[in-house]
């Protein structure tokens, strides 16, 4: 199962996860998210808060969710297994709690992930030895499903169907393991509400940036036209020299046909105009302007005065500057990308 499984609770619920390693490997799973109060040994780093889950073995997280809601996801925190090993994990409020936005007919859970074709523990391997950067990945998956740029079949171009004047509520996950990615819908404004378990003043965007194990929550109406919209995922990286995948993933927003009747020429028409699904409008891979300003629209909400704003000082007594450096040491390995003189 690619993603994995979705694990649904609700606010202060005390959530009891059975992980059985049916793998060759060693693992352990991380909550992305969760505050872990005085249950750290379950927060899932291997060989830090937790031997890892060994081979034919099995292993209880317990945890509380106390004060929080929203979305959050679950990953494998060893090695490069996350690449594959990950999965939702949804809070609702308490139960007679509401969301404080308008409720969606529905939502969808959307994971952003990167896919190779290599083994990643391989890949890892290879990365420390060589000493070089890690490689692209060979494709970008919606929902675990390479879309229709791929020579792949139908059923593997994730699709959601809407029905024409309803809102939808899109749960967007970045499992990917390296890569920051945009995600866009075509002639769509998402209007955001929340991002890593936090509920935000909403505001609309056509566009949203997610770093790699970053959620969103937007509405979407479905106020266009009968037909199909792409919805893209794009990769963002400005280093000039960083190996990256250039290409674009695509799911599809399909609106459900309308029961009335038409004349035959119509429905020709209709049919012309909506087997092909209209592209999206997609940030250049190196649009940094745009990628500092998207956050900036981010701003938490306060529904009521249990959430009111932090006292921070605003006066400033001192400014400190901080530089990091980064050394590159060369290696004689026979497979290194980086020889030694």
């Amino acid at each position: 199962m690619y993603p994995g499984p979705t694990i649904y609770a609700r606010e202060d619920d005390t959530v009891v996860v059975k992980v059985s390693n049916l793998t060759p490997y060693n693992i352990s799973i991380h909550l992305h998210g969760v505050r872990q109060r005085l249950t750290c040994w379950f927060d899932g780093p291997a060989y830090i808060t937790q031997c890892p889950i060994q081979a034919g073995q099995s292993f209880k997280y317990r945890f509380t969710l106390l004060n929080q809601r929203g979305t959050l996801f679950w990953h494998a925190h060893i090695s490069w297994l996350r690449a594959t090993v990950h999965g939702p994990l949804i809070i609702y409020p308490k139960q007679g709690v509401g969301y404080p936005f308008q409720p969606p007919v529905e939502e969808h859970v959307i994971i952003l992930g990167e896919y190779w074709l290599r083994d990643v523990q391989g890949l890892e391997r290879h990365v420390k030895e060589s000493g070089g950067g890690p490689p692209g990945s060979d494709a970008y998956t919606l929902n675990g499903l390479l879309g229709p740029l791929h020579n792949c079949s139908r059923d593997d171009v994730y699709t959601i169907n809407v029905t024409k004047g309803k809102n939808y509520l899109l749960i967007i996950i970045n499992a990917a393991l390296n890569m920051e990615h945009f995600f866009m819908v075509a002639n769509h404004t998402m209007t955001v509400v929340e991002t890593d378990g936090e509920y935000t003043k909403p505001f609309k965007t056509t566009f949203l940036m997610l770093t790699p194990g970053q959620t969103y929550n937007v509405l979407i109406k479905a106020d266009q036209s009968i037909g199909k919209y792409f919805m893209a995922m794009a990769p963002y990286m400005p280093a000039k020299n960083a190996p990256f995948l250039k290409k674009t993933s695509y799911g599809i927003l399909r609106y459900a046909s309308p029961t009335v009747k038409v004349d035959k020429l119509a429905r020709k028409s209709h049919m012309k105009t909506s087997m092909t699904p209209l592209e999206p409008i997609i940030p250049n891979a190196n649009d940094t302007a745009s990628v500092q300003a998207f956050p900036d629209q981010v701003k938490r909400l306060y529904p009521n005065h249990q959430w009111s704003p932090v006292d921070v000082p605003l006066r400033i007594d001192k400014t400190l500057f901080f530089t990091i450096g980064l050394n590159v040491f060369s290696s004689d390995s026979p497979d290194s990308d980086m020889p030694g003189a």
